[in-house]
């Protein structure tokens, strides 16, 4: 078997992982099960998911040893979503699964053939295990008294944002954006100048969720972060009362799909293990850490559950800006897109 490139690896999650499933050895004679190579998954995931993954990952490596199947061994990769997409797509990264942030992620790696058409059909909800969605993280009291979207253009307010080009948290932005203005009947030409004059008010854009929640929450730059709900609850909750979330009255559903890759899975021989490990998210058990994570469960009775943190929220479906996530990958991040026309890039 080629050796397998991993760049970007999270090697602490893969190290409490591997602890987990036993296959560290302590001593000089290896029992049994350690003297079996652990059989292994490269999952490779959008940004924000490093924490979710390493609590689901642990609990399956041990769901695994306790029903018989063996040693399991999880390696993850975590990056600005459509950048992930693009890697796996080269070879540069041979994911057994892949959890990104946005259906069209996915779809990118089937158009290449390294996925079956029907990725979709073959797990439960569409392969959609949660959702989630984009709201706003201020400062504590709020100062700039920011709202809701027509806020965010106010003279003088710094908005921190990833990057729509590489991340799936700012595709799903501009996708809010653009959407809160249909909604409340605007049409697009209206659209198209906010989403330009919100991306004015953008003094860098960075190429993924944390590393936009990092220059909000840590360095303090900017007046308010437009962040996936997850990336809001942690940052708020780790702030020690210096932020707090709002939820503007209209926004996105976000759609995180997840899929095993046909033709890594056949070449590493590991498609029963990868079609076991992403049914487990659909459990009870990954429904509710899927839950504390921050996300939002399709399961409605988790969901509900957790009705204190995740509360009811009036979102506007992919159908309100474009057909469907192809369309609107096409319609608005595809060369010369609507993106193409209302940002300029600005790295740090």
């Amino acid at each position: 078997m080629a050796t397998r490139r991993l760049p970007w690896l999270d090697l602490a999650a893969l190290a409490a992982v591997a602890v987990a499933a036993g296959s560290i050895f302590v001593g000089n004679t290896p029992n049994a099960a350690q003297s079996k190579a652990p059989a292994r998954l490269l999952n490779v995931s959008y940004d924000p998911t490093r924490e979710l993954y390493r609590d689901i990952n642990a609990r399956f490596v041990e769901h695994e040893k306790q029903s018989g199947a063996g040693v399991v061994s999880i390696a993850q990769s975590h990056g600005g979503s459509s950048r992930q997409a693009r890697l796996s797509i080269s070879g540069e990264l041979e994911p057994d699964v892949v959890t990104p942030g946005l259906p069209s992620d996915v779809d990118a790696l089937r158009k290449r053939g390294q996925i079956a058409p029907d990725w979709s059909a073959r797990l439960p909800n569409r392969a959609r295990p949660y959702y989630s969605s984009i709201v706003f993280v201020v400062r504590k009291g709020n100062p700039q008294s920011l709202r809701d979207w027509p806020d965010l253009i106010k003279p003088g307010i710094e908005v921190i944002t990833p990057d729509p080009k590489s991340s799936g948290n700012g595709k799903l932005t501009a996708l809010a954006a653009w959407g809160a203005v249909i909604k409340r009947g605007g049409n697009e030409d209206e659209a198209r100048r906010y989403l330009k004059t919100l991306y004015e008010h953008a003094p860098f854009l960075v190429v993924a969720a944390r590393e936009a929640g990092v220059a909000f929450a840590v360095e303090k730059l900017g007046h308010v972060h437009v962040a996936w709900e997850n990336e809001a609850l942690r940052e708020v909750a780790e702030s020690r009362g210096e932020l707090q979330i709002v939820y503007p009255p209209v926004s996105i559903l976000a759609e995180p799909s997840v899929a095993w890759v046909d033709a890594n899975v056949a070449k590493h021989h590991s498609a029963a293990l990868a079609k076991r490990y992403l049914e487990y998210l659909f459990t009870g058990e990954s429904q509710e850490t899927i839950a504390r994570a921050g996300y939002r469960p399709f399961d409605p009775a988790v969901l509900a559950r957790h009705a204190d943190t995740l509360p009811p929220l009036q979102l506007f479906t992919v159908s309100a800006v474009a057909r469907d996530w192809e369309d609107a990958q096409n319609k608005f991040f595809a060369d010369n897109g609507i993106i193409d026309a209302v940002y300029t890039p600005k790295p740090r």
